[in-house]
């Protein structure tokens, strides 16, 4: 006869069972709170012409003159210009993205 102390079969399969359940489980939640997921998830334009299906702005090189500083946190005020918003995003999310600048070369 086995001793008070071992375990059943049930009972080990049922601790088994559990043990993986529980793993499951705190797996699931890992996935649903991890920041890693929503950062990936999140959208960047937040408000900015929504009503286009796609936001598009071309320039013509003659007309940027010597030097043009362009938006890629989609926060600025003047977008698509850079207005510094950037800065504020960044120390908000731990992000580090910065302007587009597109210059001439000299000579």
């Amino acid at each position: 006869m086995s001793t008070s102390s071992s375990f059943s079969k049930a009972e080990l399969i049922t601790a088994v069972s559990v043990s993986i359940g529980a793993a499951a489980v705190g797996i699931l939640i890992y996935k649903t709170f991890s920041n890693k997921d929503k950062c990936v998830k999140a959208k960047v334009n937040l408000d900015l012409q929504k009503d286009n299906p796609k936001v598009v702005h071309a320039f013509d090189m003659e007309d940027l003159g010597d030097k043009a500083v362009y938006c890629r946190c989609w926060r600025s005020k003047e977008f698509p210009y850079c207005d510094g918003a950037h800065a504020k995003h960044n120390q908000e999310t731990g992000d580090n993205v910065g302007p587009l600048i597109i210059k001439r070369k000299e000579a």
